[in-house]
């Protein structure tokens, strides 16, 4: 009994070794940093923060020759565009934006798992769809705000470009696109985590959240976890870390930072998150909430930073704890299993090859 409970917190404390080079991050950090660097300079910090967003398709970049590479984030930058289309969309009414977050976190998950696409997978789709249905619903705005994002995805690839030539990525060996065949799991699971994700939001709406949206991110980031272990983990280093971040972000807005000092908060924080995530993520986010609180400008401008501070904490907790029952059916039950099996079992009377 104390060896297992000496095995699960020693796992929360461990720094996972990992050859990812430094350089990458820098890259990362640029990428999101430049909108913002340009939004302070002509005084529209909180719509530039889009233009991060999109800018973050860069954390997609694969370890392949450049061809595909570019491939990868210019269909990762279409589908941010889809997400945050179909999300500002549904915006209008809170119960069909809910569907509508459903609908996308699934196709989100479904298709990063059948195309094998690596970490973060499906996390910032889900995450662009959040902040999409969370803003209020306003058609005058709405190709403006879909082009910011579409700018930044755009940076990202340029950049992208550049770096994978500097770096002779054409040099690297080519890698076969590989799929998925499970397709049934990946449906089931898809359907599931969906499922947990647009019901925390109905429960943030439910609570009278005033920043509904970090309730269903928290869910999504908790279900990242592959195992339960993880699931476990992800959640205290993400209660943990965000009780830590938001000391740290506290302390920088009691600074009275004007945009130029967010705008080179938000390239350091980038850059350490990209640094400490494949290490520890509990460290992780203790960066990335200051990170996000500057990025929340957008949703955020009618709430004082104190009142979103004080309200992130609860959010998190919520969704975390969704999330936890989320992983708990998907990982300690066999419900998902067994109609995994009826399903294949379908396949193959009707002469279909199992998946």
């Amino acid at each position: 009994m104390f060896n297992a409970v000496f095995t699960q917190l020693k796992g929360l404390f461990t720094w996972n070794a990992t050859n990812r080079p430094w350089h990458l991050a820098f890259l990362a950090a640029i990428c999101v940093g430049i909108p913002a660097l340009i939004g302070a300079a002509v005084e529209q910090f909180a719509l530039a923060t889009l233009s991060s967003l999109g800018a973050m398709v860069i954390l997609y970049l694969p370890k392949t020759r450049t061809a595909h590479r570019m491939v990868t984030l210019a269909m990762c930058s279409f589908g941010f565009m889809v997400c945050f289309s179909i999300g500002s969309l549904a915006s209008f009414n809170p119960y069909v934006a809910a569907l509508a977050l459903g609908g996308l976190s699934f196709g989100a998950i479904v298709i990063t798992r059948y195309y094998c696409l690596p970490a973060p997978g499906s996390f910032f789709f889900i995450l662009v769809s959040c902040l999409a249905i969370y803003l209020p619903f306003n058609l005058t705005t709405f190709a403006n705000n879909i082009g910011m994002v579409a700018l930044g995805g755009i940076l990202s690839c340029g950049l992208a470009f550049i770096y994978s030539l500097a770096i002779g990525a054409n040099d690297l060996p080519s890698v076969k696109i590989e799929t998925d065949p499970q397709v049934n799991a990946i449906l089931l699971e898809g359907a599931l985590v969906a499922f947990f994700i647009s019901l925390s939001y109905l429960v943030a709406l439910f609570l009278d959240l005033p920043n509904a949206l970090w309730v269903p991110i928290s869910c999504a980031a908790i279900l990242q976890g592959a195992t339960y272990r993880m699931i476990w983990h992800r959640n205290i280093h993400r209660i943990v870390g965000t009780s830590i971040g938001m000391g740290l972000a506290w302390w920088i807005f009691s600074l009275q930072p004007n945009y130029w000092h967010l705008a080179l908060y938000m390239i350091l924080f980038q850059f350490l998150v990209e640094l400490l995530i494949v290490k520890n993520y509990g460290a992780a986010v203790i960066f990335i909430t200051p990170l996000t609180v500057i990025m929340a400008e957008f949703t955020s401008m009618n709430m004082s930073t104190d009142v979103l501070l004080q309200h992130r904490l609860i959010d998190i907790s919520i969704g975390s704890a969704i999330g936890i029952v989320g992983g708990t059916i998907f990982h300690r039950t066999s419900l998902l299993k067994s109609i995994e099996s009826r399903m294949n079992a379908r396949s193959s009377l009707s002469g279909h090859k199992p998946s």
